[in-house]
């Protein structure tokens, strides 16, 4: 006996059908959970932060950006602002080790759908709320489009209880680097005295700037042996940038070199808080002056983007 379902008898009349015609496939849309659950659920609703954003960037790694960030995050703390500081170098994250604070979640659980930002945010010094990423996870050093834009659009509800949001991005020229930093309303770049790091400083501003970025960005010379040499250094870039980019960039000022700098990295604490006498201290307390002059209006950078950008 055949077994059941492995022939196919024909109709009477000895006669087989024709083959039935192949159909197109389509796509089909997701049942509606009612306007209200997509008003507030799918990231397509969300909008962007309407509170200024200040990304932290350098050409390459190892001069002083994530420290600088840090210490500027608890300086303007002290002056009463309300600081969401991001670690935007998703992959190799250190702001929680600065810090002193141990995050039980971060953002690859936010990105993975475990957690939402509001659970994963870490209380660090007076004004100051850490929103922690993870270190060791290179799947998330390129996030797609559609991921970065809801991670864009998850700190736009948090954006009621801070003042300024200071990102963290990582160094480099990267497509997620440029693109967290044309997110942003305004874009500093951390160069040092030395060769590489002035070459590849100007090098992040020519990318920035080629890429559309909307305000010229900040400079800021980090461990000079003194401020004729920050000077200097400052000078040169703004030249070359000015001649070759036309593009006039602004000099927030410099940190000095400094002991107490690793000293602190060590206590796994700011520089503002462990040594707050110290010059670095007084540099980074100078820098919140220029970064921070009072609330600022929303950009129009700021503004909701269409919900083509997450429908695609």
């Amino acid at each position: 006996m055949a077994r059941r379902g492995s022939v196919t008898r024909p109709p009477a009349g000895g006669e087989t059908p024709p083959p039935a015609a192949a159909r197109p496939l389509t796509l089909v849309s997701a049942p509606a959970r009612g306007p209200d659950a997509e008003e507030t659920d799918h990231p397509v609703r969300w909008s962007r932060p309407r509170v200024p954003m200040l990304a932290v960037a350098s050409g390459k790694g190892g001069v002083g950006k994530s420290n600088l960030a840090v210490n500027l995050a608890v300086a303007l703390g002290h002056k009463g602002v309300r600081v969401l500081l991001v670690d935007a170098d998703l992959a190799q994250a250190n702001l929680d080790l600065l810090l002193g604070v141990h995050p039980r979640f971060d953002l690859q659980h936010v990105l993975s759908g475990q957690k939402t930002v509001e659970e994963i945010i870490v209380e660090g010094p007076p004004g100051v709320k850490l929103v922690p990423a993870c270190s060791g996870a290179p799947e998330l050093a390129e996030l797609d489009d559609y991921r970065r834009e809801v991670l864009l659009r998850a700190l736009g509800h948090l954006d009621m209880a801070a003042d300024l949001i200071l990102m963290d991005v990582a160094s480099g020229v990267s497509h997620q680097v440029i693109s967290l930093c044309r997110a942003a309303d305004r874009v500093v770049v951390v160069t040092t005295p030395e060769t590489p790091a002035f070459c590849d400083a100007y090098a992040l501003i020519k990318v920035l700037w080629q890429r559309g970025l909307q305000a010229a960005p900040h400079l800021v010379v980090n461990f000079a042996d003194t401020p004729e040499e920050a000077e200097e250094t400052a000078h040169r870039i703004r030249l070359v940038a000015r001649r070759f980019l036309k593009v006039d960039v602004d000099v927030w000022g410099h940190v000095p070199f400094d002991h107490s700098i690793p000293r602190a990295v060590r206590l796994q604490e700011p520089v503002m808080t462990a040594f707050p006498t110290s010059p670095a201290a007084a540099a980074y307390r100078a820098l919140a002056e220029r970064a921070w002059t009072g609330p600022l209006s929303p950009p129009e950078a700021s503004a909701p983007l269409i919900s083509e950008t997450l429908e695609a």
